[in-house]
């Protein structure tokens, strides 16, 4: 079904990265994880890939809103999402997917996010903490600089609520030498995520980000025996 909705507010929450909140159309239901079609209403300008995108929603069933979020690329439909007025109209369709968390609580989920990758992760972490889910989250999260971590103070906050989940931040640049900076330094790899993984317990492991990043994390998993069943994955690409 499609419906015209409004933008309610923008915001930035990361380093060129921006928060779209949008009307919540009535009767509108969804899981978390699963994602949306927007198409822009005549828009001031477009290019030969449209006027429609496919976003995850940042947002969580029980909010009365919806969310969405984007790294601000230089492409003609982030240029007229970013300077939309709010009250402009989109149009939505959806929604679409069936990348959710599972619901055998005693295999833990092991969640291996890149980037913008952790809008899915986001809604479903959410969801479970407003639904006292009793499945074991472990967050794994990986950004260039912690300028760059979208909703990672919001993460913190869920991790503090839910003590079924767990958070590792990490960043790659090793040039950074933020002292502030408690969490992980380089590339997510074996040894941190042994370092976090239960013991005795067989994880369903989801992987999102791009395309390339989750590729790496496929043959991570591979190499540590993981089974193909057990990974669950969704690429980003940039527009």
């Amino acid at each position: 079904m499609i419906y015209e909705i409004k933008l309610i507010e923008k915001r930035e929450v990361a380093r060129e990265t921006m928060e779209f909140t949008l009307e919540k159309p009535e009767g509108f239901m969804y899981q978390s994880g699963q994602t949306i079609d927007l198409t822009l209403v005549d828009p001031k300008e477009t290019d030969s890939k449209g006027n429609i995108r496919t976003f995850s929603l940042v947002s969580a069933p029980h909010e009365p809103v919806l969310k969405i979020a984007m790294r601000l690329r230089d492409s003609a439909f982030k240029r007229v999402m970013r300077s939309l007025d709010e009250d402009a109209f989109l149009c939505l369709e959806g929604p679409f997917g069936s990348f959710g968390l599972h619901k055998k609580v005693e295999r833990p989920a092991i969640f291996i996010a890149g980037g913008i990758g952790i809008t899915p992760f986001y809604s479903m972490i959410n969801d479970a903490t407003e639904r006292k889910l009793e499945n074991k989250i472990i967050l794994f999260y990986s950004n260039n600089n912690p300028e760059d971590s979208a909703f990672l103070t919001e993460l913190q906050n869920l991790e503090k609520q839910n003590s079924n989940f767990k958070l590792v931040a990490t960043i790659t640049n090793t040039e950074n030498e933020n002292e502030d900076w408690l969490g992980e330094r380089g590339r997510i790899n074996e040894d941190m995520i042994k370092k976090y993984l239960p013991e005795n317990t067989s994880p369903i492991y989801y992987l999102v980000g791009p395309q390339a990043m989750v590729e790496a994390m496929r043959e991570m998993l591979d190499k540590m025996g993981v089974d193909s069943d057990d990974i669950r994955f969704e690429e980003f690409a940039g527009y």
